[in-house]
């Protein structure tokens, strides 16, 4: 495998995950004041594409991580992983928050698929896993901005 590879399609999936994102917010917000907290087709689906995107982006970023990536390699050997901000976000809190958030959907997946009346814990885990994959989301390096 390649690193370049990987980091296509890391990226790939990125766009996908922002996509399966937007979609399961507004099935969110459609359920919590459109339709009496009935759980509806489109949240279930929206919840499952997006939980999927964000397992196979988790794993493809942390095999990207641990095996090929040459940053944290000499970030790790150099040992400035956690003093330099940039390397830190990078290797450290931007996995560590993604996965966090890709476990909150798994959950909710779980939930939705088991009820049919949304629960206002589960809009709160919601709340708490959405905010921490966009504030961990590598917005500069996909748009190049």
């Amino acid at each position: 495998m390649d690193f370049n590879l990987m980091l296509n399609a890391h990226r790939g999936f990125a766009y996908l995950i922002l996509l399966t994102t937007a979609i399961f917010i507004v099935a969110l917000l459609l359920t919590m004041f459109g339709y009496s907290g009935k759980i509806t087709k489109l949240l279930r689906k929206s919840t499952l594409f997006t939980m999927i995107f964000f397992h196979v982006q988790a794993l493809i970023g942390l095999i990207m991580l641990f095996f090929f990536s040459p940053g944290f390699k000499a970030a790790k050997e150099a040992g400035i992983l956690m003093k330099d901000a940039v390397s830190r976000n990078t290797y450290v809190e931007h996995p560590t928050a993604m996965v966090i958030a890709a476990v909150l959907l798994t959950i909710l997946n779980k939930k939705f698929k088991t009820s049919d009346k949304l629960q206002m814990g589960w809009v709160i885990m919601a709340v708490i896993a959405l905010p921490l994959m966009l504030w961990a989301f590598q917005w500069s390096r996909l748009f190049g901005a």
